[in-house]
């Protein structure tokens, strides 16, 4: 399939590099005048959990060219808009366009390229761009995993042609509750990524933190609460039972504690991409994220008062009025539980 990575950045560089490496028909593309640059003259570098250098073709978006078979959509949601009418003119009738995107995008991209055509594919990995043509691979290469769901009607052959040019990247997992896997990653970005953007820390940090786990600890419990008020089935992460990070007491909280150590251990070196956006001064998508979990809460009748925190300390930090820092968890009140 013709394939386009659309938003090649951390993930997006990574996806496409592993593709092109194992046969793909991949073009990179991005906004980024200096990273495409890097990345035709040098190729992508990978470091981190691999050490590789692969040769891929890179454009920005006003030098892509002809139709693709395939699109996958990595660009942040703040840049929908724009991204997505740039794309239109170079999709045909059976173009498939696959989100890659953190949050739960699906339905905000569906209003530009159609139900039938999209899949979801919620990334069960993390990175970090580290410059013009260089991204650090920030998990385990044995643990990088891509859901593989649709969120309309696409036919099943189109859906394994897709699953077969993703697994030129790494394993593919096949889901057919796939707004309950967005939950899960929701989830998994809310706490761990929501809290690194507050420290200004990489996931390690966080778990090393007692306060930030703490906090963690809350952000779950309130997405896991507002997910099911909503009627949202979550999907497990890994072989775990995400629900099993709810908790009423304090004695259960601190075990959750422990169970979010073990689940992100592997990932100690991830820095989440919202804190990158706050170190290059542009948007984040604390909407997308923390705020989903909040908007979720206020529709349904569950209170979320740490992921409001959350969003309140972000868009300090995007407004210039913060920095992330730990010395921020003195605004977080914890609700006190019984023992």
């Amino acid at each position: 399939m013709k394939t386009a990575v659309l938003g090649a950045g951390s993930i997006g560089m990574i996806a496409g590099a592993l593709m092109a490496k194992n046969g793909g028909d991949v073009t990179l593309v991005d906004a980024n005048r200096d990273h495409v640059a890097a990345i035709n003259a040098k190729g992508a570098r990978i470091t981190g959990f691999m050490d590789e250098t692969i040769p891929v073709q890179a454009v920005t978006p006003d030098k892509m060219s002809g139709r693709y078979d395939l699109v996958l959509y990595a660009v942040k949601q703040t840049y929908n808009e724009a991204a997505l009418t740039a794309l239109l003119p170079h999709l045909h009738e059976k173009s498939l366009v696959a989100t890659m995107q953190n949050g739960v995008p699906e339905p905000a991209v569906a209003k530009y390229v159609g139900e039938s055509r999209l899949l979801g594919c919620p990334v069960g990995w993390g990175a970090t761009w580290l410059g013009p043509g260089v991204s650090e691979l920030t998990s385990e290469r044995d643990k990088m995993t891509i859901s593989l769901g649709t969120h309309g009607a696409v036919p099943p052959p189109a859906v394994d042609a897709v699953k077969m040019e993703l697994s030129r990247i790494c394993e593919i997992e096949p889901v057919e509750n796939l707004v309950g896997v967005r939950w899960t990653k929701l989830i998994v970005n809310a706490t761990m990524s929501g809290m690194s953007a507050v420290i200004g820390g990489t996931f390690g940090d966080v778990l090393d933190n007692e306060k930030a786990l703490t906090c963690v600890a809350h952000i779950g419990d309130e997405a896991i609460r507002a997910a099911a008020a909503a009627g949202i089935r979550l999907e497990p992460m890994q072989g775990h039972d995400i629900n099993i990070l709810a908790f009423k007491t304090a004695e259960e909280m601190n075990f959750r504690r422990e169970i979010y150590k073990l689940i992100f251990g592997p990932h100690r070196q991830l820095r989440a991409s919202m804190l990158q956006d706050l170190d290059r001064g542009v948007r984040t998508e604390i909407d997308a994220i923390n705020g989903v979990i909040c908007e979720t809460g206020r529709r349904h009748g569950v209170a979320t008062p740490v992921n409001d925190e959350v969003v309140a300390v972000v868009h300090d930090a995007e407004a210039g009025r913060v920095r992330p820092s730990a010395s921020l968890l003195e605004r977080f009140r914890l609700p006190v539980l019984p023992s």
